[in-house]
């Protein structure tokens, strides 16, 4: 079920000064995922909910106080990309059936919406994101072919990788959300590298494939940057004033999300690699 509190982020300068730990307890989120649950949390980015769910049974998507609403999606619309074995999504007598690595929307007004899998050997995995909605779009569903996939890096710069992107303005329509994921090309480490910070949009990065590798996350102002080391499907916040990129011991994915004052991909403020600290 949702987490009780919602998930609070300091201010730049108090950032700064946090313990390991307590960067830990306020950026990282490492429990999305145990057999049967769906785990959840509400976060003070732009009012986004990050969550992860495993059906081993059909599990409902359950409402929250935090919503204000009578059910969870009535001010909302949500993204889920199954990172597991074939799924099957309900949603107000609709019925999807997302296979590893396609996307679902949900838009604001769906009252029922139950997540399945296939198989319960082979269980779907459903890391999902939520955000307040005003408007409301088709509820739709994508797969990675037709998601616009963009080759960006070199392998000389160990940053090789294609970019998925579903929920935005030239592939699924929503009404603030943003989603899709990066793919490392093997022998290829670095995301998002050089920085950047977008002050219009926070985001959340989730990673998984990462199998036994390790992950080292940046975070915090350009001139005050921290880091966290990260493991297999654990996520990661990311405030409008930090910035986000990573570097694991091994190729991996992560799904991005955002949620803001705009849904263009590219407003976004680079930072020089000299100019960071």
């Amino acid at each position: 079920m949702f987490e009780n509190t919602i998930r609070r982020m300091p201010r730049p300068q108090d950032a700064a000064i946090l313990t390991t730990q307590q960067l830990r307890d306020t950026f990282a989120v490492t429990h999305l995922f145990a057999p049967g649950e769906l785990r959840g949390m509400f976060t003070e980015l732009d009012r986004l909910v990050v969550g992860g769910v495993i059906p081993l049974q059909p599990v409902a998507l359950p409402n929250h106080k935090e919503t204000g609403h009578t059910y969870f999606l009535e001010r909302r619309e949500l993204g889920a990309i199954n990172i597991g074995g074939p799924g099957v999504l309900h949603a107000d007598g609709k019925t999807f059936l997302p296979d590893r690595l396609d996307c679902v929307y949900l838009p604001m007004g769906t009252k029922s919406v139950t997540f399945e899998s296939q198989n319960a050997k082979n269980p779907a995995r459903f890391y999902f994101l939520s955000c307040p909605a005003h408007a409301t779009h088709p509820a739709a569903i994508m797969k990675p072919k037709d998601a616009s996939p963009i080759p960006l890096g070199s392998q000389a710069a160990a940053n090789q990788r294609t970019i998925y992107k579903y929920i935005h303005p030239g592939g699924i329509s929503s009404c603030q959300l943003v989603m899709g994921f990066t793919e490392l090309a093997a022998g290829n480490v670095w995301n998002s590298f050089p920085p950047h910070t977008h002050w219009r949009r926070t985001e959340i990065y989730f990673y998984f494939d990462l199998g036994e590798n390790v992950l080292t996350h940046f975070l915090g102002e350009p001139q005050q940057t921290r880091h966290l080391f990260l493991h297999n499907e654990q996520a990661v916040l990311s405030p409008n004033w930090s910035i986000h990129c990573g570097c694991g011991t091994g190729n991996y994915r992560f799904i991005w999300g955002m949620a803001g004052e705009n849904q263009t991909f590219d407003d976004m403020d680079g930072v020089k690699p000299g100019d960071l600290r």
